[in-house]
């Protein structure tokens, strides 16, 4: 297991209408040092403050080694380049598959952790001008993931995120992508998911009330936009 990864970028954006709507999906590098707070990086901004940010998903990482693959899989006629998807951080070599819920960072003066995976939303489809491209990436599971922030601090791309823990149970962003998405109802799998101490609360949430309703909850707004 590697513990040390240098990024390729770290990115910040300000809410503009874009695509038709208000985000702040579109980033640009910083290569200057800034300060993590709990809430995120200093300069970058939200335009949905529902779904997106807050102290449980404060940064999105995305592995770049993904763009390659939709740009094999959605031809060259479009730019598939980092921050795409909205990344905070961009990298080669860190994936879904090896990186797990609670892991913990040492990333400068401050100490990150993940939450949770990405849940790809209907504003991806947008920015991409391609129907149902959140669907297409929840199902392959290259969703990238979340981070809260343990310890506010000074970061910058020249520095590396140094894995300092991972909890025994740990499962990788796939398979917790794997069951939340491709397997809901699963009563073992979502078992396992509940004992995921470092899962955020929003999708805590989502697997105690699956275990106690045997339903999955409406994915219809956060994919399509709609109910």
């Amino acid at each position: 297991m590697q513990n040390k990864h240098y990024l390729t970028n770290i990115y910040c954006g300000k809410v503009a209408t874009r695509y038709g709507m208000e985000t702040a999906i579109d980033k640009q590098p910083v290569k200057a040092s800034l300060y993590l707070s709990l809430e995120g990086l200093a300069g970058d901004e939200c335009g949905d403050k529902v779904h997106h940010g807050g102290p449980e998903r404060a940064l999105h990482q995305y592995p770049a080694e993904h763009y390659a693959y939709w740009q094999d899989k959605y031809s060259n006629k479009v730019d598939w380049q980092a921050a795409g998807m909205g990344e905070n951080l961009s990298s080669v070599g860190m994936t879904e598959h090896n990186v797990c819920v609670g892991d913990r960072y040492q990333w400068g003066e401050a100490i990150i952790e993940v939450s949770q995976p990405r849940s790809p939303c209907f504003k991806l489809s947008e920015r991409w001008d391609i129907e149902n491209f959140s669907v297409d990436m929840q199902e392959v599971s290259r969703c990238g993931w979340l981070y809260r922030v343990i310890q506010p601090g000074m970061v910058s791309v020249d520095e590396p995120l140094q894995l300092i823990a991972r909890v025994e149970n740990a499962m990788t962003v796939n398979a917790v992508c794997e069951t939340f998405f491709g397997d809901p109802l699963n009563k073992e799998k979502l078992l396992m998911l509940r004992q995921q101490s470092k899962l955020s609360d929003s999708w805590m949430n989502r697997v105690v009330e699956r275990l106690a309703t045997n339903e999955v909850e409406s994915w219809n707004f956060r994919l399509f936009g709609h109910a």
